[in-house]
């Protein structure tokens, strides 16, 4: 069985504050995108995870691969779980902002849950997918969502951007998410943002805003030309996703003013 974990940009993101057990508040609208990897099981053996990845390097050990780990969770609620041989093809790059690895994660729990008829209803498979990480449980959702806690807390909002293409562009350049979190101020006011995402699009700039943006820019001064870029070649609106580094542009659809980056970016255009 195959499914095709897709990722999601962050359209605003506001750090509210730092709670007891060390994560942090946040407010978003998740949107998800159709840049995919590809994940496969098949059933093989008893009460093992074999998993082989090609694609994108990944710079960790198969054993510590979120999708082992979401097999284990399954496993310690299912003991009798079959044992399986995975394969995971990455796409997306890892530690863009784009939520990859989160949908590999959450995208192994749907993949068990259908392969093996386990019942689990969406809400127990997204209190499981926040086990594994703050962004895995949108994924199990995997719809336009309002969140806020950690992540888990989404509401599905209507939100039509099909008059819009999507252009991604990430630089290859690592942001530590601890770094970035550390670079915060606290107790900022923020904008509503189910305000602003009702406005049309071409008046989000300057109110769409994701607090990360400032501490990264300034620190990776090339992630902040993208976006300018993006912005010079007739984007709606432009921002980073996530921590970064990854910017992405909106474009009427009909346009097809791609700027031309270096070879060793990472690119991609599609449809919303």
């Amino acid at each position: 069985m195959v499914f095709f974990p897709n990722c999601k940009i962050n359209l605003g993101l506001h750090i509210k504050d730092k709670r007891p057990d060390g994560f942090h508040n946040l407010e978003t609208i998740f949107l998800p995108v159709q840049l995919t990897d590809a994940l496969e099981i098949i059933q093989s053996g008893v009460g093992q995870c074999h998993l082989t990845v090609t694609g994108i390097t990944i710079d960790a050990h198969a054993e510590d691969n979120i999708c082992v780990k979401a097999y284990r969770l399954l496993q310690q609620r299912f003991p009798q779980l079959p044992g399986i041989q995975a394969h995971l093809h990455k796409v997306i790059p890892s530690g863009a902002g784009l939520g990859g690895g989160s949908a590999d994660g959450a995208f192994m729990l749907l993949l068990l849950n259908r392969k093996f008829n386990l019942g689990l209803t969406e809400t127990e498979l997204v209190t499981l997918a926040l086990q594994l990480g703050s962004d895995c449980p949108f994924f199990i959702l995997n719809k336009p969502c309002y969140a806020t806690g950690r992540g888990e807390q989404m509401k599905p909002i209507a939100l039509n951007l099909s008059g819009y293409d999507l252009v991604l562009v990430n630089p290859r350049i690592h942001v530590a998410t601890g770094w970035a979190f550390g670079q915060l101020q606290q107790g900022r006011q923020h904008p509503n943002l189910e305000e602003i995402i009702a406005l049309p699009v071409e008046e989000w700039k300057d109110r769409l805003l994701n607090d990360f943006e400032a501490p990264v820019f300034a620190a990776h001064p090339e992630i902040a030309a993208i976006q300018q870029q993006l912005y010079t070649a007739g984007a709606s609106y432009a921002a980073m996703s996530g921590t970064g580094s990854t910017v992405y542009g909106l474009f009427k659809a009909a346009s097809n003013n791609m700027p031309a980056f270096p070879d060793h970016y990472f690119t991609w255009k599609g449809a919303l």
